[in-house]
C-alpha cells in the first residue's frame, strides 16, 4: 500500500468524522426547536431525542455483523449518504408520528455511520502502525463545534428547525458521497472456527469502559447548561458555554492524544485519564460560581477526551479478523452510555441536585482508572509502540 493511498484514507476517514459531528452539532444545537414547531412538551422532545439514541443503538448492536462481513468502507458508503438523506426527511417530516419514524431513520443511519468510521479508523491506525485514533475523534469534535455554531448562526437568523435541518443535510451529502472513494478495504477475516458468535469477554471489558465515558459526556453535554443556569445562577449566555467549552478543550486534547498515548502507554493514559476526571469533576460539583465551573468544564474535556478513541481503538486489535465487530460491540455499548447517563442525571436531579447528578461523572472517571488495568496490552505494542512488557498482558484477550 502506498503512502498515498494511506493519507488519503486517514484524511477521508478524518472527514467523515467531522460530517458525522456537524450532523450531530446540527441536531443537538436545534433540537430545541422541535417544541416551537410541533407545540411540543419537555418530554416530547426528550422522547424525540431517546428515540433517536435508541435507533442508533439497534444498529449498531443489530447489524454488527453485517459490518463485519461487507467492512466497514462499504457500510460507510450507503451509511453516511444516507445518514444525510434521512436528516432533510427529519426536517420535511409534517406531523409528530412521521417525524418520530424519521428521527428513528436517523438514528439507524447515524449508528451505522458511527460504527463505520470507527471500524475504518482502526484499519487506518493498523495500517500506519502507530495510534491515530484520537486525531480522528479530533475531526468528529471540529465537526461538532462547527454544527453547533451552524445550528446557532440559523437560529439567530431566523431559520426554522426544518430548515436547518434540510440545509445541513443537503450540504453534507454530496461531502459524504466524495470522501467514500477513500476508504481503505478492511484486512480479510479469517473463516477458522471462533471467528463468529460472541466475542471474547475483553471486548466487553472495554466496552464498559467506553460505557463510562460515552455516559459521562452525555451527561456533560444534556445538563452542563442547566447546571450553570439554575444551580450557580449564571444567565442563559453563560449557562451556554459550558458544552461549547467542554468540547472545544476535548478537540485540543485529542491533537496531542495520540503522541501522549506512544509515549505513556495505554494503559497510564486510561488511569491517568479517569482520574484527572474525577478531579476535574470535583472542580465542577463544588464550585461556588458559574467562571469556576466553566474552568472545571474546560479541565474535564481535556481530561476525558483520550478514552472513548483509545477504546476503540484497543477493541480494534484484541481480536484479531474481528476487528469490524469488536468495534461495533465497544461502540453499541459506549452509545448506551450516551443514552442512560442523562437519564440517570435527570432523576438524582429530581430527588437531590444537579450538583449531586454531576458528581456521578466524577465516580465513572474512578471507574474507569480502576478499569484500565483490565486493558490487554500485547496485541497493541506492535501498533502503538508501547513499551510495556508483554507479561504484563491480561489473559482476557485470549
Amino acid at each position: 500500500m502506498t503512502s498515498r493511498v494511506l493519507s488519503r484514507a486517514r484524511l477521508g476517514t478524518v472527514l467523515t468524522f467531522a460530517l458525522a459531528g456537524m450532523l450531530c452539532g446540527i441536531w443537538v444545537s436545534r433540537t430545541p426547536a422541535l417544541a416551537a414547531r410541533f407545540g411540543l412538551s419537555d418530554g416530547s422532545v426528550g422522547l424525540a431525542i431517546l428515540v433517536w439514541g435508541i435507533g442508533a443503538i439497534i444498529a449498531m448492536q443489530g447489524l454488527r455483523g453485517v459490518i463485519a462481513r461487507a467492512g466497514s468502507g462499504a457500510v460507510l458508503r450507503v451509511a453516511a449518504p444516507a445518514t444525510a438523506v434521512s436528516m432533510t426527511l427529519v426536517a420535511l417530516a409534517p406531523s409528530w408520528p412521521l417525524l418520530l419514524g424519521a428521527v428513528a431513520m436517523f438514528g439507524m443511519a447515524f449508528g451505522l455511520t458511527d460504527i463505520g468510521m470507527n471500524a475504518q479508523g482502526s484499519a487506518v491506525e493498523r495500517s500506519h502502525g502507530r495510534p491515530v485514533m484520537n486525531a480522528m475523534h479530533a475531526g468528529w469534535c471540529a465537526g461538532a463545534i462547527s454544527g453547533g455554531l451552524l445550528g446557532a448562526l440559523s437560529a439567530s437568523a431566523g431559520l426554522s428547525f426544518g430548515q436547518t435541518l434540510f440545509a445541513g443535510g443537503v450540504l453534507a451529502l454530496p461531502a459524504s458521497l466524495t470522501v467514500g472513494r477513500t476508504y481503505l478495504p478492511d484486512a480479510a477475516a479469517p473463516q477458522a472456527a471462533g471467528t463468529r458468535g460472541r466475542l471474547p469477554l475483553v471486548v466487553y471489558i472495554v466496552g464498559g469502559l467506553a460505557f463510562a465515558a460515552f455516559m459521562m459526556e452525555g451527561s456533560i453535554a444534556d445538563w452542563s447548561g442547566l447546571y450553570l443556569s439554575r444551580e450557580l445562577g449564571a444567565g442563559e449566555a453563560v449557562g451556554a458555554l459550558g458544552y461549547p467549552l467542554f468540547e472545544a478543550a476535548m478537540l485540543v486534547g485529542r491533537l496531542g492524544g495520540d503522541r501522549l498515548r506512544t509515549r505513556i502507554g495505554t494503559r497510564r493514559l486510561m488511569t491517568y485519564a479517569g482520574l484527572g476526571t474525577a478531579v476535574a469533576v470535583a472542580v465542577v460539583v463544588l464550585a461556588p460560581t458559574a467562571k469556576v465551573a466553566l474552568a472545571g468544564f474546560v479541565l474535564t474535556g481535556l481530561a476525558i477526551c483520550t478514552v472513548i478513541p483509545t477504546t476503540i481503538s484497543v477493541a480494534g486489535t484484541v481480536v484479531p479478523g474481528r476487528s469490524a465487530g469488536a468495534v461495533a460491540q465497544v461502540g453499541a455499548m459506549g452509545y448506551g452510555g450516551l443514552v442512560l447517563g442523562p437519564v440517570v442525571i435527570g432523576f438524582l436531579a429530581d430527588v437531590s441536585s444537579l450538583r449531586v447528578g454531576l458528581g456521578v461523572a466524577g465516580v465513572l472517571g474512578l471507574l474507569i482508572a480502576a478499569g484500565a488495568r483490565y486493558v490487554p496490552m500485547r496485541r497493541l505494542v506492535a501498533i502503538a509502540g508501547e513499551r510495556e512488557p508483554e507479561r504484563e498482558a491480561v489473559s482476557l484477550a485470549a
